[in-house]
Order: C-alpha cells, then structure tokens, then sequence
C-alpha cells in the first residue's frame, strides 16, 4: 500500500489522504480547505488527483474540512461509492447543500459589488449528484470498498454518526490493518456515544488537533458559562456564539437545556441564528441510535434536548437582522465556527465594537481566520471589507471542543498492543501540536512516529 498524504498534512483542514493498493485507489475524506481566502481558494479549486481515477471514498464524517470538497470530485469525474455511516450522509445531504448555497451566493456578491467573477467550487446539482454515490453502511460492519480490501466503521464519538475505520487487506499472504482515526471524539461527553474500542492494527493515520493542550473539566466549563452569561446580564449586553452549526451548537443547547432543568439557567432569550443548524437538529432527532445512554435516558423526561422555554430557532433573514434591535439581553448562537461566513458576521458588524457585548469562541479557530484574529486579540479586523475596532470582551470554552485533548489521543492510540503498531502517521494539527504529541506517543512506546507533510507518499 501506499499513502498520499494532501489535505490536513501538518495543518488541521482540508482532510484528504490516498490510498493505493495494487490497482485500486481509495480516498480517505475530501475536505475543503479553510483559512486565509486567497490561498484556500487556489487549493480547493485545483484537485490534487485525477478524480475518474479513484475508485472509492471512505468518508469519516460530515464536517465539511472532511467532507466538503466531494461535490467538486464527482463534478470532475469520480463515479464510484462514496461510502459513510447513515447519520452522516444524512448530515451531508444539508451541510454540501448549504456549502453550495453559500458558494453561490458569495459569487453574486462579488460580482455585484466589486465586479469580481468568481466560478462556485460547485453548485447544488453536482451535490445532488453527489449525494446519489453515497452508500451508508452501520458501525461495525464490515464493507469492501474495492476487490480484495476490506473496511469497518467504528464509532469515534466526535460528531452524531462519525466514524474511524480500519482496513485490511493482504500483501504476500499476510494480513495487514490501517486504522484511520478520522477526529478523536471524547468519553463522557454529552448526547454522542465514547468512541469504540478498536483492537490491535498495523498501522495508524492519527489527527493531532490538540497536541499539547488539555481541555477543561464539565464542572469549570458550566461555571465558566453560567458566569460569562450572568455577566452578560449585569451589562445588558449581547453575548455572541460562533459556533459550528453542526455538533458544537447540538452539544451548547443541550448543555444550556440541561442547566434549565437543574434550574440553574437564568431568564435570557435564546437565539440559534442558522438554518443550518436548525436542519442539522432535525438530522440529529432522526439518529437516536447514536446518542449515549445519558442521553437516551434524559428522553424519557424531557421529549426535546434541543428545545427550552427561552429558546428561538431563527430561520427568517429578516428575523435575523431584528435581533439586533433587541434592548435585553440575549444570547446568539451563529455559523460559522470560524467566523468565515454565516450570520454570525452580521451580528458581529453589528455589535463587536461595543463593550456591553461578549463573544464566546468553543472550539479550534484556524490560523488566517476572522476567528482566530479575534481570539488572538487583534484590536482591529474586518468584516465585509470594513474594518472594525475590537471592544468586545472575548472569552473561549475549549471545553466543548469535540475533539479528544492531548491525553485523550494518546489514551485512544494506546487502547491496543503498542508493539503490534509498526507506525504512527500524525495528520489534522499544526505543526507544534504535531511534535508534542509525537514526543509523547514515543514516550507511551511507540516505535514510529512521523508528521508527513503535504504531498509526501509513503509506502507501507
């Protein structure tokens, strides 16, 4: 076998790695790039293989840095399976939809008001399209991509129906394993199951998002939260949310729906600005098969864990450009994560430069993001070619992140016979995440531990 390593090699977006075994070639995620606009265009755009020439994509799940580039693979040419659990061709089916939606849009805006043409990556036909290759299959059942290679999903307890899957295959009459990690989930986390169990393999892609960095414990991340919105109460300000409309904002409304039942939550309205996440709820009320005990016993008492007295779910452009005439204090949770696109730009046009106002980041902000400048503590940034002087308290809840921290990757890699792993491939994290986390799994026991970067081919 050998591997390509492309997208997420020492950076964390653009998940593409290549497998070729004998004949065949298979396609580990096709994500799309995010970062600084300029550069992710031109790598998005230009494919690094010829798409006809693939046989099969295994898909880990729905993110779009994992998944949002397929449409522009069966645009140029890819005929074959695009193979997933069932929760999350379903999450795909309204995440490319909305991708290409927003392409689209983006592509009138700049021809409209700066004379820009710019091509969309793709369109909503060629997501049509490439929702008809989509073949779902269950967790941990065994599949073949393509002759003489098999595959398993495993559970990886990231985001609703995510996946690590090993493959097997035989090389000179010996059987050999590669386990793809796909994102690391966390135990104990609410609404999703903790990540499976996986036996012993050959080989390991591994991501490494945080390398070297601990989350906090649920009980200082509730407090935080319960603190940083009685504050915003006390200043009768706006606290806003970027938050990824899929995953991190399930996981914040039932952690602020869990907080209202202990009667902890205090009087504030609620607003989840983003049909994308709205259409994702939906998707995750449909695949109870997938949440954690916890959660699946919390349904007995409360129908709804995505609903509570206080909270709107905003679908109207209008409605949500009223939101920020409103006098009280509310909370708004908007896309993108990053603070790339989505409504969440308006609101912050709209009320960054005020003191009264908080913004609260969950999760990991790429470099060369609006999100990362502002959690960098850049006292000036733009939106929509404007710039805006940062007044707003900024606060972060790594807490929520739906990746597993520096211990709970090595804790993961190390569930099995550290010997029978020959090499560990270390991929989705910046660079010095990368090395402490190497540093570390060589210190577990692992034998080999490398950081391909990109366009590096390795055979195994």
């Amino acid at each position: 076998m050998q591997i390509e390593f492309f997208g997420a090699a020492q950076t964390v977006t653009g998940s593409q790695h290549l497998l070729t075994i004998g004949e065949y070639s298979i396609l580990l995620d096709c994500g799309l790039f995010q970062g600084k606009r300029s550069e992710s265009r031109a790598l998005n755009r230009k494919l690094h293989w010829d798409a006809a020439s693939i046989d099969a994509v295994i898909l880990s799940h729905a993110h779009i840095d994992h998944s949002g580039n397929l449409p522009s693979l069966v645009k140029h040419g890819f005929k074959g399976n695009i193979y997933s659990t069932p929760a999350t061709r379903d999450l795909c089916a309204v995440m490319l939809m909305d991708s290409a939606m927003i392409q689209m849009k983006d592509a009138e805006h700049l021809l409209k008001h700066r004379g820009e043409h710019i091509e969309p990556l793709y369109d909503v036909d060629d997501v049509a399209n490439t929702l008809e290759l989509f073949h779902p299959i269950p967790y941990r059942k065994s599949f073949s991509p393509v002759p003489g290679v098999y595959a398993t999903f495993y559970d990886a307890g990231h985001l609703l129906g995510s996946a690590a899957v090993v493959i097997e295959w035989e090389e000179q009459d010996q059987k050999k394993s590669l386990l793809f990690t796909g994102d690391i989930g966390r135990e104990n986390r609410p609404i999703l199951q903790d990540p499976d169990t996986i036996g012993d393999v050959d080989f390991i892609i591994s991501e490494s998002t945080y390398g070297g960095r601990l989350h906090e414990i649920e009980q200082d991340l509730e407090r935080k939260l319960l603190s940083i919105i009685h504050e915003v109460i006390e200043q009768q300000g706006k606290l806003l949310i970027p938050a990824f409309s899929v995953g991190r904002t399930q996981e914040l409304i039932w952690y602020l729906n869990n907080l209202y039942n202990r009667g902890l939550l205090p009087a504030i309205d609620v607003f989840v600005d983003s049909p994308l996440a709205i259409r994702a709820t939906d998707v995750f009320r449909m695949h109870p098969e997938c949440f954690d005990s916890q959660t699946r016993t919390m349904l007995y008492a409360d129908e709804d864990v995505f609903t509570f007295p206080g909270i709107s779910y905003v679908r109207d452009a209008n409605e949500s450009k009223r939101i920020n005439t409103y006098k009280k204090p509310v909370i708004i949770i908007a896309g993108s994560g990053m603070c790339e696109s989505g409504r969440i730009l308006h609101h912050l046009a709209h009320s960054i430069e005020k003191e009264s106002t908080s913004i609260l980041f969950l999760g990991y902000n790429a470099p060369h993001t609006l999100g990362r400048k502002i959690l960098d503590g850049d006292k000036e940034v733009r939106i929509f070619g404007n710039y805006f002087t940062v007044r707003a308290t900024v606060h972060e809840l790594p807490g929520l992140s739906g990746h597993a921290d520096h211990a709970g990757i090595i804790q993961y890699l190390s569930d099995r016979t550290i010997s029978s792993v020959k090499e560990v491939f270390l991929v989705h994290g910046e660079f010095k995440a990368q090395e402490l986390l190497a540093t570390s799994l060589k210190e577990a026991g692992f034998h080999s531990v490398s950081i391909p970067e990109q366009g590096k081919v390795i055979t195994i």
